[in-house]
């Protein structure tokens, strides 16, 4: 067996993921740019899409999958007239209708886009990465499969109206939305297209925020390196929504080797059963839950997660 060479870097990051790459590319340039094997993310976003796909490396790969990012939001462009089989641009057209001239009316597409805010059960796209029987479907879409995906809960938080745009025969509504997690844009425009007795399909998306990180947190992805991801590491204790209880240098052993620590010792308690990180020199070394007054070790990681602020 191969020994896995610790990460000299290990923190969470977000960068702006341009147009026309998967997240796999994104993933593999970041190996590349670093020189390391270990970096993971926290979300995918299709080739069409661009902006914030957040990221981890080293021991903060390990955190990715407790990261709370329930909701996403968008700037996105819905062209009328059409629907496709990806419900993007990317697409072969499956369905084509009237544009009408009240699309072009931005009261009326307001009141349409107004009522798809709130919980409403939503069918994902057949291009998409949902499982099929052990086979993600947009792999049994390519292959000529008739795809049918159920209907899933999500929720609308926010679908504002940014701008109506005309050009001869062609109207494109731009948005911008809030959506829980899970929620496919996609699917979203061509409800809207639907529901304005058109059809409809996504032009253009970018993903604006990921839970609470925004695209004021992601870096380029042309610009990655060592200094620049420390420059604009994520906090992963605000990301996780975790307490923070800072010890000294000397816990840090018994914090390695998973002994639980008395809390009397170190300063104000947390209450009973709360998770909380274990901060060690301006580094997150574990997290831990409090139990009969003592720190509990949960996760605990060698290298020290860097970002904390």
């Amino acid at each position: 067996m191969v020994k896995r060479i610790p990460s000299d870097i290990n923190l969470l990051f977000a960068v702006d993921k341009p147009l026309g790459c998967t997240s796999h590319d994104v993933v593999s340039r970041v190996r590349r740019a670093l020189g390391v094997r270990r970096v993971g993310h926290a979300g995918t976003l299709d080739p069409l899409a661009t902006g914030v796909m957040v990221l981890g490396v080293g021991q903060a790969t390990r955190l990715l999958g407790m990261l709370t990012l329930d909701r996403k939001s968008y700037i996105a462009s819905v062209s009328f007239g059409s629907e496709t089989n990806t419900d993007d641009s990317e697409g072969e057209v499956t369905r084509t209708a009237p544009v009408d001239a009240k699309l072009k009316d931005e009261a009326y597409a307001r009141g349409v886009l107004d009522s798809f805010v709130g919980p409403q059960m939503q069918v994902p796209p057949a291009f998409s990465a949902i499982s099929v029987n052990g086979v993600r479907a947009y792999k049994r879409a390519r292959a000529g499969e008739n795809v049918d995906l159920p209907a899933r809960p999500v929720e609308i938080f926010e679908l504002q109206l940014l701008s109506v745009l005309v050009d001869g025969e062609q109207v494109v509504w731009n948005i911008a939305c809030t959506v829980s997690k899970g929620t496919y844009i996609r699917s979203l425009a061509r409800d809207i297209g639907r529901a304005a007795q058109s059809a409809a399909h996504i032009v253009s998306l970018r993903r604006s925020a990921s839970g609470s990180i925004s695209l004021a947190h992601a870096v380029e992805l042309g610009g990655i390196n060592a200094d620049a991801l420390r420059a604009h590491a994520i906090d992963p204790i605000s990301s996780l929504g975790l307490g923070r209880v800072d010890l000294p240098q000397e816990a840090l052993a018994r914090i390695l080797n998973g002994q639980a620590i008395d809390a009397g010792s170190f300063g104000e308690r947390l209450p009973e059963a709360s998770p909380c990180a274990l901060v060690v020199e301006g580094q997150m070394r574990a997290i831990a839950c409090l139990e009969q007054r003592r720190y509990v070790m949960r996760d605990v990681f060698p290298q020290g997660i860097e970002g904390v602020s």
